[in-house]
């Protein structure tokens, strides 16, 4: 590798490195210790140490170049290698292109300076596309270099960044390197000849967590298969920690979450991502999700500044963040002061007050928002003109009227502002007003005392708008969620919920899409809508908006529309409660745009087969109440007790749990603070029956004792009537329990748990995730060892270990392309066996690591063969219930199991033709061309092959799961015989040949060689003997002739068997003795009795192998094996 000129010393390094060759201009080193017998002693020792711990040029490789210039002590160095052969060819190539143009120059000083500039320009055309998005080129390459040289990771490891630091192996520390790739962590440390190499893959890290104890000050946990490593003295450890942290999470989600991770645009190409890249992503997103904004943004620039508030008179210190679409603050001083003001809201900007440096920004609502101290104002102001202008088009125009029309227009005049627009006119299948005015419109003239405080509540608010503005550029503050937890009055509670969420970002951005979806989604069938169809009279039975036509029709339009937009979450159970409750309060529109918020953005993977989300904050309050309420925590036994209770507060936000007019509170907070209203609820809900949960002995007392709690809070400032109200004043005199009020009880959990921040919680989730999905993950593999051990011979143990190296293998295939088949194929709501599958090329690397017959000639074509008959569906993938039950033939089977696998791969639908295009790699094939033989159709069951498929596999090719498709299959495994011999069919000319030549290639290399290959051409000649007397005994009349099979056979198999003696002495006899016809075949009883009688044979397909060395040896070698592929 080729270095940036560095002046070196020579004098003083003289003792580290031994001169190996020199001329007039350069000299190539060696360093002491390295290719020596013996390590070079202790100067080598101390060497390698030195090299491992010290960040210099030195660590990087054990040759290198220096620059001379005569009768000079200053020497330059201009570039290093990891091998003699590496070294040996730059050298050469200074002696041929630049020795020979150096003895022009006259001066010294102007050698130097030619080397100097053609070694820089050697350098920047080498790494002009790899490394000009680091931060320090040259330093990177140094650390990449040592990277590849020590871990031997395939050249597609994207390395991100390295860090120095101390591995704590026991109680010793060890100093060296710590690299972070795109899918490893690895640590290298070399200390006084004792050597330390570590790999983790980010997908199996359960655990990650900075810490802190009496030895180790600060350092980082990582859990990996339940060993602990700890990793400190960091000179940044908050740096390193959040880089880990995005690294593992950007991991689990590439590969357990495909379909969100798709949607990523910045992430999609493992190749691209850098350090830099990745801090602008996880700074991007927590923009977005603090200000609640579509994904789709991403952060641009950030100002510190002062904004004034006009109506506290002072000016707050925060951040502006700038966006492509969006202008944010956010107060730092403690004031809780933020905005948010859409580009297409603005209609001017403005420099004020130069002194100040101000800039001034005008919306449409006839608010100036005033900023000062603005670090280059005046830069700001005008990009801020030019992202103004681009975004004043018809389209934000008009997405502005139906946003600000959406909170403020009468249900008329919003069906008549979207006719206006051109739109299709909806009005007969899209309600434009919430089921609450139409089922409990509020009457003005009998105001009893709940409507009087309702009305009040209503002024409240008003006196805000009129102070803080009203609409999406509002001024959030103190105020605001003071007036959030007392509870948004009922008339106003569409409008806020649309605009603390988002939504109205969202439904603004996108005028007159869900009318053109609900259009799209009526009338399509699939598993989704019959779960919505089976839902719709369980959402709220007992509101009477719900107990009619015109309510359910609205949750179908809704639930079948989102469905129709997200198939990855489709519909979920919990969501048809959630979205009755937005309904009652919001347009339908407005409802589906919540939907999508909730969904999408404020909890996120919560509405999918596996529930991650929810499980993941389960799991953070979980932390919290060990934090909060450790007497609670003591008490219970087992903490899954807090994780299956609060399940369905999390899901329903309490909505499931609470009375309606009491839910409504909690999900008033909800959207003003995301999810860290419903953890702060949870833990108040716990405190205040503390006394009575640590009275119970069991959980099942715990949950009565929460139960009758829920059914005790009321609302009593609620205006809804009676009638609606769930809270049961009937049962006021039969409960002993004493009423709690909602808003007392939501005020609670603010002041004892408010110091719960945003960031914490984001933290927590992070961390957990990792935990959560490791933990399903686990499950996943002890449902798939359960079944296949009823399956198979293999221990536990071994079993498991398989596992992990056929999930492994699955992942490896996905590291490093960006477009992976396999990847496509995992889908975590399929059934746990299919879960992971592989394609024929993993499959052959794991045969290479794995099967006893892996040192057969053509052990490419019996890989390929063997994947084909596995491969039932003709999808190309195979499961590891398949895999492990060939492999259990392989070295468990009997003699008679083991030859019927050899015999049936060399049958079809298995085997087929198989030739490599390049005569060079002898037997061996190309990965495309193994993909290419693994796809052919076998004509004898070509016909078959889509209808078997869509029968195995009764989710293809449509969009609604056949249930009773899998029924059958599963009773048709149930029902499946042992198979019986006399149904295989027979084996014709060119197969047996193909199979003799197979047996050939596996006895290569045997004890008992010689007498195997004499056993085979005994077999042989018996076999077509057998089957000529057949022939005649059929049809004497036939004419006979000489078959050229037996001499093909004789020609392909390969020349080194020919030189067998005995081979040739049998070869030739047969030959010049056997006829017979050309339509020869062989049925499998034939063969097996053939080869019983051969000693020989039975010995060599019963002899033991051992399992337990060829995993231990795939271990190590999976990686190596998948770099040299």
């Amino acid at each position: 590798m080729w270095l940036k000129p560095e002046e070196v010393l020579l004098k003083n390094a003289l003792k580290l490195w031994v001169q190996e060759r020199s001329n007039q201009y350069f000299v190539l080193q060696r360093r002491r210790g390295y290719g020596e017998e013996g390590g070079g002693g202790l100067a080598g020792l101390l060497v390698g140490t030195l090299d491992a711990v010290l960040d210099s040029t030195s660590k990087v490789a054990p040759f290198r170049i220096l620059h001379q210039t005569p009768d000079s002590q200053v020497y330059w160095s201009i570039a290093c290698g990891s091998s003699r052969e590496e070294i040996t060819e730059h050298w050469e190539w200074l002696e041929h292109n630049v020795m020979k143009t150096l003895s022009v120059f006259d001066s010294n000083e102007d050698i130097t300076s030619f080397v100097q500039g053609k070694i820089r320009g050697l350098i920047a055309e080498e790494g002009k596309d790899s490394f000009v998005k680091e931060d320090d080129p040259e330093k990177f390459r140094e650390g990449l270099m040592k990277f590849e040289k020590c871990f031997g990771l395939p050249e597609q490891e994207k390395l991100i960044t390295y860090y120095s630091c101390s591995y704590w192996k026991g109680r010793v520390p060890c100093q060296g390197w710590l690299y972070l790739s795109t899918n490893f962590l690895s640590f290298y440390s070399f200390l006084l000849g004792a050597e330390i190499k570590l790999i983790i893959s980010w997908d199996e890290i359960s655990k990650l967590e900075k810490t802190s104890n009496v030895i180790l000050t600060e350092s980082i946990h990582v859990c990996s298969h339940g060993e602990d490593h700890y990793f400190s003295m960091f000179l940044r450890i908050s740096e390193t920690f959040l880089l880990m942290e995005q690294l593992a999470n950007y991991a689990v989600r590439r590969l357990f979450d495909k379909e969100t991770f798709e949607n990523d645009p910045v992430l999609h190409d493992p190749l691209q991502i850098t350090k830099r890249g990745l801090e602008s992503h996880a700074h991007s997103e927590q923009f977005s999700a603090f200000f609640r904004l579509p994904k789709e943004e991403s952060l641009k620039e950030v100002h510190e500044c002062f904004l004034w508030v006009p109506f506290s008179h002072f000016n707050t210190h925060g951040k502006m963040c700038i966006s492509e679409n969006y202008i944010c603050f956010a107060s730092q001083d403690g004031s809780l002061c933020s905005i948010i003001i859409p580009l297409r809201e603005v209609t001017g900007v403005d420099k004020a007050d130069p002194a100040n440096r101000g800039v001034i920004i005008s919306t449409k609502g006839k608010t100036a928002f005033r900023f000062i101290e603005v670090r280059d104002f005046g830069l700001l102001v005008a990009k801020l003109k030019m992202k103004c202008n681009a975004a004043a088009s018809p389209q934000h125009i008009v997405s502005t009227e139906v946003a600000t029309g959406s909170a403020t227009d009468s249900p008329k005049d919003f069906g008549a502002g979207q006719l206006k627009m051109g739109q299709r006119d909806n009005s007969k299948t899209v309600s434009t007003e919430a089921l609450m005015t139409v089922y409990h419109p509020q009457d003005a003239e009998n105001l009893d005392s709940k409507m009087l405080k309702e009305k009040m509540k209503e002024q409240s608010w008003n006196i805000l708008f009129a102070e803080r503005g009203r609409g999406v550029s509002m001024f959030r503050t103190k105020k605001t969620r003071d007036l959030v937890v007392r509870g948004i009055p009922e008339a106003l509670r569409g409008e806020l919920w649309l605009l603390f969420s988002g939504a109205v970002n969202d439904m603004a951005s996108n005028p007159g899409y869900y009318p053109e979806l609900v259009e799209k989604s009526l009338g399509t069938c699939t598993l989704a809508t019959d779960e919505i169809e089976r839902d719709l009279r369980r959402s709220l039975p007992e509101h009477p908006a719900f107990q009619s036509d015109t309510g359910i029709s609205a949750l179908r339009r809704v639930l079948t529309a989102y469905a129709f937009r997200n198939p990855q979450i489709g519909y979920c159970q919990a969501m048809n409660i959630l979205t009755s409750v937005l309904l009652l309060y919001a347009k339908e529109e407005e409802a589906f745009w919540l939907l999508v918020a909730v969904c999408e953005r404020m909890l996120p993977d919560y509405f999918n087969r596996r529930i991650i989300g929810a499980l993941v904050d389960q799991a953070v309050f979980e932390e919290l109440v060990r934090v909060h309420l450790p007497q609670l925590t003591d008490h219970m036994t087992n903490m899954t007790f807090f994780s299956s209770v609060s399940l369905s507060w999390f899901l329903t936000l309490f909505i499931s749990v609470l009375p309606i007019e009491s839910a409504v509170n909690v999900v008033d907070c909800f959207f003003y603070d995301g999810i860290k209203a419903i953890l702060q609820l949870g833990l108040a809900v716990l405190d205040y029956n503390m006394e009575k949960l640590l009275t119970c002995k069991d959980d099942a007392e715990a949950v009565t004792v929460l139960n009758r709690f829920f059914d005790s809070v009321t609302n009593k400032d609620s205006p809804l009537p009676p009638a609606v109200q769930q809270g049961s004043y009937l049962s006021d005199t039969k409960s002993d329990h004493p009423k709690v009020d909602i808003t007392d009880l939501i005020r609670e959990s603010n002041e004892r748990y408010g110091d719960i921040c945003y960031e914490d919680v984001e933290s927590l989730r992070c961390r957990n995730r990792l935990y959560v999905i490791q933990t399903l993950e686990t499950t996943t593999k002890q449902n798939v060892l359960r079944v296949v051990s009823q399956e198979v011979k293999f221990s536990p143990s071994d079993l498991e270990e398989l596992y992990e190296l056929f999930k492994k293998e699955h992942f490896l295939s996905c590291y490093w392309s960006v477009n992976s088949s396999v990847l496509q194929h995992h889908d975590a709501s399929l059934p746990y066996l299919d879960q992971y599958r592989i394609d024929c090329q993993q499959f052959r690397v794991l045969c290479h690591l794995l099967s006893p017959w892996s040192h057969c000639a053509n052990r490419d074509s019996l890989a390929l063969w063997t994947f084909r008959l596995m491969d039932e569906n003709s999808n190309c993938l195979i499961n590891f219930k398949q895999f492990a039950c060939v492999l259990d033939t392989m070295y468990n089977g009997s003699f008679t199991d083991k030859l019927k696998l050899l015999f049936k791969v060399h049958i079809p639908p298995a085997f087929t033709e198989v030739g490599s295009q390049s005569p060079s790699k002898g037997n061996d094939l190309s990965r495309e061309e193994l993909i290419h033989f693994s796809q052919l159709s076998v004509s004898s069951v070509g016909d078959n092959l889509e209808s078997d498929s869509l029968k195995s596999s009764p989710e293809k090719g449509k969009g609604k799961v056949d249930i009773q498709a899998y029924l059958k299959q599963w009773q048709d495994e149930l029902l499946k015989k042992e198979e019986n011999v006399k149904d295989l069919p027979r084996m014709n000319q060119s197969q047996f040949i193909q199979f003799s030549k197979t047996l050939y290639n596996l006895f290569h290399g045997d004890p008992e060689e010689e007498l195997l290959y004499r056993a085979i051409a005994v077999v042989t000649s018996l076999l077509l003997k057998m089957e000529e007397v057949g022939r005649k005994l059929q049809s004497p009349m036939s004419s006979v002739r000489s078959p050229a099979a037996v001499t093909e056979m004789a020609a392909e198999v390969p020349r080194e068997r020919q030189e067998e003696s005995s081979f040739e002495q049998t070869e030739d006899s047969r030959a010049q003795s056997l006829e017979a016809n050309h339509e020869w075949s062989f049925a499998f009883e034939q063969i097996l009795a053939s080869l019983l009688n051969e000693p020989a044979f039975v010995r060599f397909f019963e002899k033991p192998h051992d399992i337990k060395a060829k995993i231990e040896s795939a271990k190590n070698l999976q990686l190596k094996a998948r770099t040299r592929v």
